[in-house]
């Protein structure tokens, strides 16, 4: 094995989310320590079984994450599913999935990571008091501009829909559109749209009875049902084929639908927030996405831009990822070097800010004889991804010391409203103008 794999080997067994491989049998070829510390089973326990009798969860049959990602060609984020630990104890986790290539650009497996959605939502609610504005991290314009929005439209029922690329924090938003609803404390039922047949669709969506497919063994509701006077959000909305666009426009014109294979009609008290990555200016043009739905759904858009046109989220989001490390990893880095940080600021971030998460984990876990994140330890893609000579950021470049980023976090809970800030450090305005001078925050 080269040093190059032991460093990978050595990286994913470092990091807090469990992570395996399989070949293109569907067989576990790599099984990560994480991976044995949620599931319990030993790494030796599980290479070279079906990963679909190991983890046993009704998913493998019916809608394998890595099947998708093979469809679809897109990596699938977040799915959410229930897996069986080796004593059979079930376990809520989400998972991303994606494809491995060989040199040839040839499919020859896939890599599953996931994590115990109870351990994700408890790390959240440590840090709920560290993001800015129910659960979403910026103090940008643009972002203001979208919480104020989110505000306004709190007492209303109308369908919203958000447009971002991927890796944006369009969940996020959705989920912070529900939190300040009048159905705040109903149902809240998210569906991913592209990973599921038209047929298969359908059911998840609006049910089906028993008989009305092969596998159709009863009576199953769909989400809208589930979500009944409360509030579903339609991921990935546009790639939806053409056939359940009509079915879903009927809902949102008339507030009725079938399950499959029964023709008693049903009525949906539902409130829809919808969400696409593609650019659907082209989809409508190319007919692949209905002018009616869209127009339906349009009622209140929210476009989120790219972390590339607001760099100075780059800050806090890097801060809470450093947090939200420690917590994971149980040891403390608060810092990166002036060079880190600059790659940081310089990159462009395709992949936003899913992207960042990702390299600053990647790092945190490369980072072990120091406090502080050197240049080195990033990614090499964000490294060589920078222009040389670096190009030049709209910002002032200071460096993230835990002065600035604890003040820069002061500001942003208390909506930049310096005389609540002075108030809680216990000191006056005027020495907190200088402080905010000395540290680059007077322009922000």
């Amino acid at each position: 094995m080269s040093i190059s794999d032991n460093l990978k080997d050595h990286i994913l067994d470092s990091i807090a989310e469990g992570v395996f491989t399989v070949d293109k049998d569907f067989k576990i070829n790599f099984f990560n320590k994480a991976a044995e510390k949620i599931t319990g089973y030993k790494r030796d326990e599980v290479l070279g079984n079906f990963c679909k009798n190991v983890f046993r969860s009704q998913v493998c049959y019916s809608n394998c994450p890595i099947a998708i990602v093979l469809r679809t060609q897109n990596n699938l984020y977040d799915f959410e599913s229930v897996i069986k630990t080796c004593v059979g104890d079930e376990k809520t986790i989400k998972l991303n999935a994606a494809v491995l290539y060989n040199d040839l650009n040839v499919p020859v497996g896939g890599i599953v990571s996931f994590r115990n959605l109870y351990e994700f939502e408890a790390i959240g609610i440590d840090l709920q008091k560290e993001t800015f504005f129910n659960g979403i991290i910026g103090h940008s314009r643009q972002m203001k501009e979208i919480f104020e929005l989110i505000e306004e439209i709190s007492e209303t029922d109308a369908p919203v829909f958000i447009q971002g690329e991927s890796g944006t924090g369009k969940e996020l938003v959705a989920n912070a559109i529900q939190k300040l609803s009048n159905r705040k404390n109903n149902p809240f039922v998210k569906i991913n749209c592209s990973i599921f047949p038209s047929n298969l669709l359908a059911s998840e969506l609006f049910g089906h009875v028993k008989g009305a497919f092969t596998d159709a063994f009863k009576d199953r509701p769909g989400r809208f049902e589930v979500a009944e006077k409360g509030t579903i959000f339609l991921d990935e909305v546009a790639e939806m084929p053409l056939q359940m666009q009509i079915q879903l426009l009927r809902v949102l014109q008339e507030g009725t639908f079938e399950r499959v294979g029964e023709s008693i009609t049903r009525r949906a008290d539902v409130r829809v927030i919808a969400a696409t990555n593609i650019n659907i200016k082209d989809a409508l043009k190319k007919g692949q996405f209905r002018e009616d739905l869209f127009y339906r759904l349009n009622v209140i858009p929210i476009v989120i831009p790219p972390l590339r046109e607001r760099p100075e989220d780059i800050i806090p989001l890097v801060k809470y990822f450093l947090n939200k490390f420690s917590l994971f990893y149980k040891k403390q880095i608060t810092e990166l070097e002036e060079g880190a940080f600059e790659i940081l600021l310089n990159y462009q971030w395709p992949g936003n800010i899913r992207e960042l998460e990702n390299a600053i984990e990647y790092a945190f876990v490369r980072t072990i004889k120091k406090n502080i994140i050197e240049s080195a330890k990033l990614p090499v893609s964000i490294i060589e991804g920078v222009k040389s000579p670096p190009v030049k950021s709209t910002l002032t470049f200071f460096p993230v010391s835990k002065e600035r980023a604890d003040l820069l976090f002061l500001l942003e809970k208390n909506l930049w409203n310096k005389s609540k800030v002075a108030k809680e450090l216990n000191i006056g305005r005027t020495t907190l103008w200088r402080r905010m001078k000395k540290l680059g925050l007077t322009n922000q």
